[in-house]
């Protein structure tokens, strides 16, 4: 193996650990609740302790590792998660499970946020770097389908224990390795510190964006456009911005950034409800609901290792991005005709194969674009960018979903509909929500991206 070949494998390891991270829990919950105690009212915090200071951190992480340099903060996030997930496993208590899933979060953000900024600096020319983010899509797009096969099988075979224990080997050798192996690069960014109170403000927002999601505040909410607002107007005004708005200039930056957040609120769905589909209404177990996914992954790895990076290359990312995006809606589509009294056969994996083909071939080349507008100074940003919107859309489309899912399910056992239609027709709701938002994110490529709109961002202004 050559040394960037073992680089971008520890790079996408690390980046591995963090996608399963979220959704490995999922399916231990249960177990979880029993052996600690918590309520159905704060068992949900089990994911959002991690899931807020993530998705808030990412942001600033990702400007830290253009500041201070890339290997330096994957490394200290890594070793951090690692440490962490130790905790996690150890935890005894509502309250310490809690504090080390915040810990998690922290580390989870500081790693991921500049993964993709390295692969694609330890890969300048475009057809290798096609290939190396065909790799790294594939960890992005199925570790959390993998994650919930995992966490079945640990979970049920061994305790829920071990869905942390295991990333605690894992960490250690990938951060050993990492420090030994990748190589060390200094800050780009032109000086060595940063815009402190933008930091705070941007972090507050996105914390406070994710918060709001999760339990539903409006106050909060209002509260957190308020202070992204004050973020953007201090970013503008001052002469080195934390993230410079030029950016957002960029047609292929800003394109390729909401038409992630439309594609990540609307696939989601998939990895919730169609678990909740097969567990409730199917009857599947941990492991059994874990294996229904398995399609999934198995060829959204066959597209990005292998079939992606060669299409990118002969009809441009664009091309392939549109191709994608009416696959994925195709398939949510198709789970948006699930029944109370169907079967997996014929009710949920008919929507894998478009769902896994699409997926496959749709993050390798809206990574490749959302990078592709960034400079050398700001591609740490720009990946820690790329990130946040995934985090945010994600917590965002599963909140708007989720609630119209329970509503009207709700509604329907009122009227007297038996329990097991009523939870049919609102998860039928939720993936033809979700197919909309796939066709909103098909508009927005189609309409905003351009493949020849690659000419990076410059570095003036801001």
């Amino acid at each position: 193996m050559s040394a960037r070949s073992l680089a971008l494998a520890l790079l996408c390891a690390g980046q591995l650990m963090v996608i399963l991270d979220g959704t490995i829990v999922n399916v231990a919950l249960p177990a979880i609740q029993e052996d600690l105690g918590f309520t159905p009212a704060t068992l949900g915090w089990v994911v959002n302790a991690y899931l807020i200071p993530f998705a808030g951190l990412l942001l600033l992480s990702g400007r830290l590792g253009d500041l201070l340099g890339r290997k330096r903060v994957f490394v200290a996030g890594l070793a951090l998660f690692t440490a962490a997930s130790a905790l996690c496993g150890l935890a005894q208590t509502p309250e310490t499970l809690l504090a080390a899933r915040f810990l998690q979060g922290v580390g989870g953000a500081v790693t991921s946020s500049v993964t993709l900024a390295m692969v694609v600096t330890l890969f300048p020319e475009l057809p290798a770097r096609v290939r190396a983010i065909g790799v790294y899509s594939f960890v992005q797009s199925a570790g959390g389908t993998l994650g919930l096969l995992l966490g079945g099988v640990l979970t049920q075979g061994l305790g829920w224990h071990w869905i942390f224990f295991v990333n605690v080997p894992v960490g250690m050798a990938v951060t050993v390795l990492a420090q030994r192996t990748l190589v060390a690069e200094p800050g780009t960014a032109r000086r060595r510190t940063t815009d402190a109170p933008g930091a705070v403000l941007v972090t507050a927002a996105l914390m406070l964006a994710v918060y709001a999601i999760v339990t539903a505040e409006l106050a909060l909410g209002i509260g957190a456009l308020v202070v992204l607002v004050a973020f953007v107007v201090r970013q503008a005004r001052i002469a080195d911005p934390l993230v410079p708005l030029r950016m957002f200039r960029n047609r292929t930056v800003a394109g390729a950034l909401g038409t992630h957040a439309l594609l990540i609120s609307g696939i989601f769905s998939f990895q919730f409800f169609a678990v909740l589909y097969m567990r409730k209404v199917l009857g599947f177990d941990e492991v059994g609901t874990g294996l229904g996914v398995v399609p999934v992954p198995l060829l959204i790895g066959v597209m990005s290792l292998g079939v992606a990076p060669k299409v990118i290359a002969r009809f441009g990312p664009r091309g392939v991005l549109l191709a994608g995006l009416a696959l994925v809606a195709s398939g949510l589509g198709l789970l948006g005709t699930v029944s109370a009294d169907g079967a997996y056969v014929s009710d949920v994996f008919p929507a894998t194969v478009p769902l896994g083909i699409g997926f496959g071939l749709v993050m390798p080349a809206l990574a490749g674009l959302a990078m592709s507008g960034a400079t050398e100074e700001d591609s740490g940003l720009a990946s820690g960018m790329f990130n946040t919107v995934q985090q945010v859309g994600a917590s965002l489309g599963l909140a708007v979903l989720s609630s119209l899912a329970v509503s009207r399910t709700a509604g329907l056992l009122a009227d007297g509909t038996p329990a097991a239609e009523a939870l049919t027709d609102g998860y039928r709701l939720a993936f033809r929500v979700s197919s909309g938002a796939v066709l909103a994110a098909l508009a927005v490529a189609a309409l905003v991206l351009r493949d020849g709109s690659r000419t990076p961002v410059t570095a003036g202004g801001r």
